[in-house]
């Protein structure tokens, strides 16, 4: 059976390619699919398997023309959660380069008033190292989309009170047009697919929201 293989960041760079085509005995699983790329090395501690979009284990059976992205764990620290108030000039920090021309920037912050309600805090949780290495891919894919240098996600966990930064996102790009336009598609990206979940504590009650900032 034939598998495609998507790669990213330091795997990417160690295979010299984006993707590779493999030829897999019937039964496969997507471990298998590790092992039969040389250039990949050991697996490393963290690694997550996507088979079609969605996170699987690595025992997780192959089917002909099946995607397996290989998403190597997190390197530095321009995607994490905090419990503490996020720095926004840390977080721009993270992308200052001087092959920059521009740095966009985007901060959600709780608001007082939501659906007809008046909100006292909120608490975010967060499945940890997955949301991490789910930032990392929106930066990867990002990176592939627009001409830009580098991405910077930080995200609150825990009690977040009325006006603080829940998150903060960083691009920077040789011009202004790519890096606003992916500061717009890194949020947007955000709230759809990391596995954060917001609860609005009212006044006289409270209600999880789901993923997303």
């Amino acid at each position: 059976m034939r598998v495609r293989v998507k790669l990213f960041a330091t795997l990417r760079e160690r295979v010299g390619a984006a993707e590779r085509e493999l030829e897999l005995p019937e039964g496969s699983c997507a471990a298998d699919a590790w092992a039969a790329i040389p250039e990949l090395g050991a697996e490393p501690s963290g690694l997550l398997y996507a088979l079609n979009r969605e996170y699987v284990a690595r025992e997780r059976a192959l089917a002909d023309g099946d995607e397996l992205a290989l998403i190597p764990p997190v390197s530095g620290g321009a995607f994490r959660l905090t419990t503490d108030p996020i720095d926004l000039e840390a977080v721009v920090a993270e992308v200052a380069d001087e092959r920059a021309g521009a740095i966009a920037t985007f901060v959600g912050t709780t608001r007082i008033e939501s659906r007809g309600h008046t909100v006292t805090r909120l608490e975010y949780e967060a499945y940890e190292g997955m949301a991490e290495q789910e930032m990392a891919r929106i930066a990867e894919e990002l990176i592939a989309r627009y001409d830009l240098v580098k991405v910077a996600i930080t995200h609150r966990v825990g009690r977040v009170d009325i006006g603080e930064a829940s998150v903060a996102i960083a691009v920077s790009a040789p011009h202004r047009a790519d890096a606003l336009a992916a500061c717009k598609d890194a949020i947007d990206t955000l709230k759809e697919t990391v596995p954060l979940w917001k609860k609005e504590i009212y006044e006289g009650g409270e209600e999880w929201i789901g993923r997303g900032s």
